[in-house]
């Protein structure tokens, strides 16, 4: 085997920052193009060292007339490496990005469950987590979906997702899988300029490298790594404040729970901490993410005037000043 400066920084990634440990089953996400099988090439060479259980699986989603042919080709590529496969296949077409993102975790959950793998291994890149972030910038987000490709983060319970190529270009995957003769499965979706992510990686992020700074991709990914540290910082920090200003209580008149918050503890944090624990706080109470317009109005009861209320959130639930306490009946 060769060993190539990727293998050397995917190994020290791994060892560095905790991702897997030796004797581990590790599921891989393959969809056969060039990121995925950089992805495979480099755990099953580094495999002897490690010791992993590897298994490769495939998600189709029924977008293209060569999707199974493409299913096929992974399917062998498995067989020719001694590496068990699992193919999930849609239903129907899925015809969203965002729904067909669902799906594909639900599949590679499923699949990790039955067959016992610990985490679920992507090949997302460098060049992703930059367009990942460019896309929630422009949709509108805070800092938590600016950096929300990370390395690594739970799925369900006892299966995490961790993605290793995080510092590694496509560009690099690409020359990688050239210098190993992969047989790329060349995905027709990715030239679609109806899908907005493709939009930015063909036509936003070259005219920013042309026009702004070569290296728009290694800045970007930078910015998100950044913003990992701060949120997992600011996140630890908010729920110790709303540990602190919470409590449960009955109101025996209409036999309702409520959600306490203590709002003199509230006051005295500052304004982000302040939204990031209503955040939470709605991420109990709603079945969808609660949205920016849901935190202010939830925020804005912290200094309202007594008996103050919001108007229902989604499912009925309604938040009101009582003294020193907002109440979420």
């Amino acid at each position: 085997m060769a060993w190539t400066p990727l293998h050397a920084k995917i190994h020290r990634a791994i060892r560095s920052r905790h991702l897997f440990e030796r004797h581990q089953s590790l599921l891989v996400a393959v969809s056969g193009g060039q990121d995925s099988l950089c992805l495979i090439k480099l755990l099953l060479d580094l495999q002897p060292k490690w010791e992993w259980h590897l298994g490769i699986a495939h998600c189709d989603h029924r977008w293209r007339s060569d999707s199974q042919a493409n299913a096929n080709h992974v399917e062998n590529l498995a067989k020719s490496w001694g590496v068990s496969f699992y193919l999930e296949t849609a239903n129907e077409p899925i015809n969203s990005e965002a729904a067909a993102r669902d799906w594909r975790y639900e599949a590679l959950s499923a699949i990790a469950k039955t067959n016992n793998y610990q985490y679920i291994v992507t090949g997302h890149t460098k060049s992703d987590r930059a367009e990942t972030l460019l896309y929630n910038l422009i949709r509108g987000t805070g800092a938590d979906g600016l950096q929300a490709l990370t390395w690594q983060r739970p799925l369900t319970t006892g299966i995490m997702v961790v993605r290793p190529l995080l510092e590694i270009t496509r560009t690099q995957t690409q020359q990688f899988c050239q210098d190993f003769q992969l047989p790329i499965w060349e995905d027709s979706t990715n030239e679609d300029l109806k899908y907005a992510r493709n939009r930015i990686r063909q036509q936003l992020i070259p005219y920013l490298q042309q026009n702004f700074n070569p290296q728009v991709e290694s800045a970007l990914a930078q910015t998100a790594e950044l913003l990992q540290a701060e949120v997992e910082y600011l996140e630890k920090a908010a729920q110790q404040l709303r540990e602190e200003a919470m409590a449960w209580g009955i109101e025996h008149e209409e036999n309702s729970v409520l959600l306490r918050l203590n709002r003199r503890v509230l006051q005295k944090a500052p304004l982000a901490l302040q939204r990031r624990v209503m955040r939470q706080v709605l991420q109990q109470i709603l079945t969808d993410a609660p949205s920016f317009e849901h935190i202010e109005k939830l925020t804005a009861l912290i200094t309202a005037p007594n008996r103050s209320q919001t108007d229902p959130f989604p499912g009925g639930a309604i938040a009101q000043v009582q003294g020193d306490w907002i109440c979420l009946k």
